[in-house]
C-alpha cells in the first residue's frame, strides 16, 4: 500500500489528505497544532468560481484572464486554466461535504464581488469561509482516520527532509512530547506549510507559518521562486498583538474608502479609478492607501451606511472584531485602515503536478508558487488551497514508487546529538530578540515601496543576524523549534531579499521606486536556488515551473 507524508493541517493539506484516502493510500499528517488553529481558519472572504448560474457577460475564460492579468502576465496559462476550470466541482464538493455557504432563496450560492474581478464570483460563508472549509475537511478526515487510512500526528513540527540523490523519502520531524527528532518514511512527501508570515511580525496571517520549511528545504536544494512578491492587504485593523484582517468582503458589499480633508471626506480611490476604485487589485489600492498615509492622512472605510440589520447578516463577523478589538461599531463610525502583509505569491517552486525539483516531494497550498504570479486575486486563495492538494494526490495516486527504501537513522542521530548540545549550552543572544529584529528589517526594507538602497540595507543586517546565529546555542525561554528553525527562517528572508533585488522592475506586489514601470525583460518568474551556499538567482525563461 502506498503511504503518504502530509506536512501541515490547513485547508491544502486536509484536502490532499482527504483525496488519497479516498483512493486507498495510507496518510499520516504531521503538524504543531490541530487544524481548528490553523491560518486556513482566517480565511474570511469566500472562494472563486464561475458557476453554471453566473452573471451575464461571466464565464471560466473570464476568470482566467483576470487571474492572469491580476498577476501581471507572469502566472502560466495552463496552471491557471486548470485553476479556474475545476472551480465549480471544488464548490460542489465542498457543498456534498458539508461546507455551508451563504444561499439565496432558491438554495444557490450568493456571490460577492472582490478585488481585480470583472463579475461577481466569489462565494462565501458569511465572513468565516476558511474556518466552514476546515471543518468540513476535518469530519472527512475523522471518517478515513475510524477507516485506518488517515493518522494524524499532533505537536509535531517539521525539521527537514530525508533526501538523497535528488529523490525524498519521508521527513524528520520534532516531536515536541519526547524532545527528540525521529525519522518518518514515506512514498511521498507532501508539504502544506503556509507561508512566512515570521519574516515579518506583526501581518494578519498566524506566526505557526513562519517561512521555517521553505528555508530549510532551500538549505536542501529545493529551488524557490517569485519570494519578491508579498501582497499586503489594503485594509487591516491595528491591535496590540497583531493586524487583523478587515476583509475585502466588506468594500465587496460596498464599503469606501475615504480620508478626511478641511473636513471633508475624499473618497480618493473613486476619485481616480471610478465607481469600481475601491475593489481595484490589492497590490494597487495598499499602494494609494500608503500614498495617502505618507501624506499624514489617516486612512477609513465605511459601510454604515448598509445598517445594522445588514451588517449583521452580511459580514457579522467584520462587525464582531471591530467591536471585541477596538470598541468600532461599524454601523455607526467608519473603521480606521492600513495595508499589512497577508499573502505570499512566493514559496517552493513546482511543475504543474505539484512536485517540486526533488523527486516525491510535493508542495501545495500558499507555501507552493504557482497559480497567482505577481500578485494573488482575493478569493483565488481558497480555490487554489483546494485544487493544488486535489492535484497533488492525483499525481501521486498514479505513480508507481520504487520499492528500494533508505535508511536515514544516522541522520536521526545526528540531529539529536545536535539537539542535545543546544540544550547544554547557554545562548548569549535572545533567539527571539533575534526574531523581532529580523521583523524590523524587513518590515523597513521590504515595504510596499522598495528601492535599491533599502534592499541592500536589509541584505547588510541579514547577514549580520546569520553570523550571530552561528554562534547561538539555546534560548531555554522558548521552544526547541523556534531555536533550531531561526538560521532557515533568516536564509529564506536573505532569499527573498535578493530576489527582489534582482528584480530591475515594478510588477504586481513588487513596486520598485527606482524602477517604476515594468519591463518585459522580466516577465518571468524568477528562480532562486542553493548551491552549497551560493545563491544562484535567475528567470524561468524556459516556463519550466509553468510561468
Amino acid at each position: 500500500m502506498k503511504e503518504a507524508l502530509v506536512i501541515g493541517g490547513g485547508i491544502s493539506g486536509l484536502c490532499c489528505a482527504v483525496k488519497l484516502a479516498e483512493a486507498g493510500v495510507r496518510v499520516k499528517i504531521i503538524a504543531p497544532y490541530p487544524s481548528e488553529r490553523s491560518q486556513s481558519v482566517m480565511a474570511a472572504g469566500g472562494i472563486n468560481g464561475v458557476l453554471c448560474r453566473h452573471d451575464q457577460g461571466d464565464s471560466v475564460d473570464c476568470h482566467i484572464e483576470d487571474t492572469i492579468k491580476g498577476g501581471s502576465y507572469i502566472a502560466g496559462r495552463e496552471a491557471v486554466s486548470g485553476l479556474c476550470r475545476h472551480a465549480e466541482e471544488i464548490i460542489e464538493y465542498l457543498k456534498k461535504i458539508g461546507t455551508v455557504f451563504t444561499v439565496d432563496s432558491e438554495g444557490a450560492p450568493l456571490k460577492r464581488a472582490f478585488g481585480g474581478q470583472s463579475y461577481k464570483r466569489t462565494c462565501f460563508c458569511g465572513a468565516s469561509s476558511g474556518k466552514q472549509i476546515v471543518s468540513a475537511l476535518v469530519m472527512e478526515v475523522r471518517r478515513f482516520e475510524v477507516l485506518g487510512l488517515i493518522e494524524r500526528q499532533l505537536w509535531t513540527f517539521f525539521h527537514s527532509a530525508l533526501i538523497r540523490d535528488g529523490k525524498c523519502y519521508g521527513a524528520l520531524i520534532y516531536n515536541e512530547k519526547v524532545g527528540k527528532i525521529e525519522a518518518k518514511y514515506a512514498d511521498a512527501v507532501v508539504m502544506a506549510t503556509g507561508g512566512q508570515n515570521a519574516l515579518f511580525g506583526k501581518t494578519t496571517g498566524s506566526t505557526q507559518c513562519d517561512g521555517y520549511a521553505a528555508g530549510q528545504l532551500f538549505l536542501q536544494g529545493v529551488k524557490l521562486k517569485n519570494l519578491e512578491f508579498i501582497q499586503y492587504h489594503p485594509t487591516t485593523l491595528e491591535t496590540g498583538q497583531k493586524r487583523m484582517l478587515i476583509s475585502e468582503a466588506v468594500r465587496g458589499e460596498g464599503g469606501r474608502l475615504f480620508y478626511i480633508e478641511n473636513s471633508k471626506r475624499i473618497y480618493f480611490m473613486e476619485e481616480k479609478y471610478g465607481p469600481k476604485g475601491n475593489l481595484m487589485t490589492r497590490d494597487l489600492v495598499s499602494r494609494e492607501i500608503d500614498k495617502v498615509s505618507r501624506a499624514g492622512k489617516e486612512v477609513f472605510l465605511d459601510i454604515s451606511f448598509l445598517g445594522e440589520k445588514e451588517i449583521r447578516r452580511r459580514i457579522f463577523e467584520v462587525s464582531d472584531l471591530c467591536m471585541k478589538y477596538r470598541g468600532i461599531d461599524i454601523s455607526k463610525e467608519p473603521i480606521p485602515v492600513a495595508p499589512s502583509v497577508h499573502f505570499f505569491m512566493g514559496g517552493l517552486a513546482v511543475h504543474l503536478n505539484h512536485e517540486t525539483n526533488i523527486r516525491n516531494l510535493f508542495a501545495v497550498g500558499e507555501c507552493a508558487s504557482i497559480y497567482h504570479g505577481a500578485n494573488r486575486l482575493g478569493g483565488n486563495s481558497l480555490l487554489a488551497a483546494m485544487y493544488s492538494g486535489m492535484v497533488a494526490a492525483k499525481e501521486i495516486i498514479s505513480r508507481d514508487f520504487d520499492e528500494k527504501k533508505v535508511d536515514f537513522s544516522s541522520e536521526e542521530a545526528k540531529e539529536n546529538m545536535v539537539l542535545q548540545r543546544m540544550r547544554d549550552t547557554k545562548s548569549q543572544f535572545p533567539v527571539m530578540y533575534i526574531r523581532d529584529m529580523l521583523a524590523d528589517t524587513m518590515s523597513q526594507n521590504l515595504g510596499i515601496v522598495r528601492n535599491e538602497e533599502s534592499l541592500k540595507k536589509g541584505l547588510t543586517d541579514l547577514d549580520y543576524y546569520l553570523s550571530i546565529c552561528d554562534r547561538l546555542s539555546f534560548d531555554s525561554s522558548v521552544s526547541m523549534y523556534t531555536n533550531y528553525s531561526l538560521k532557515a527562517i533568516l536564509t529564506l528572508a536573505k532569499a527573498t531579499l535578493l530576489c527582489a533585488l534582482h528584480r530591475n522592475e515594478s510588477r504586481g506586489a513588487h513596486f520598485r521606486s527606482d524602477y517604476p514601470d515594468s519591463n518585459e525583460a522580466f516577465a518571468y518568474a524568477t528562480i532562486i536556488a542553493n548551491d552549497e551556499g551560493q545563491f544562484n538567482i535567475g528567470m524561468d525563461k524556459e516556463h519550466i515551473y509553468e510561468s
